[in-house]
């Protein structure tokens, strides 16, 4: 059975960090793309990053450049967002998203609100 349970969402101040994870099983993940998306309110889903297998190779949309880092740790089956100097428009649903070939799977998603 596929499961990824992201955690470490909550409320932060801006300028503030959080640390989201994402822990997987059920499938083997060391061999799958590992996205965080987030959704704010009345907006589509979007990529925020993504790490390939290796973990070597990273992208990030423009809007968190500098301020969030991916990461993985194969050995743990989890996959990382480490989130600095937040901002409001960062307040979103963020979701996992595992993926390889035409095989996909999504957490159910943890709220990330940044306000003052």
């Amino acid at each position: 059975q596929v499961q990824l349970v992201e955690s470490g969402g909550g409320l932060v101040q801006p300028g503030g960090s959080l640390r989201l994870s994402c822990l997987a099983s059920g499938f083997p993940f060391s061999l799958y793309v590992m996205n965080w998306y987030r959704q704010a309110p009345g907006k589509e889903r979007e990529l925020v990053a993504r790490i390939l297998s290796t973990g070597v190779t990273t992208y990030y949309a423009d809007s968190v450049k500098g301020r969030f880092t991916i990461s993985r740790d194969n050995a743990k089956s989890t996959v990382y967002l480490e989130m600095n100097s937040l901002k409001p428009e960062d307040t979103a649903v963020y979701y996992c998203k595992a993926n390889r070939y035409s095989d996909e799977y999504w957490g159910p998603g943890t709220q990330v609100t940044v306000s003052s």
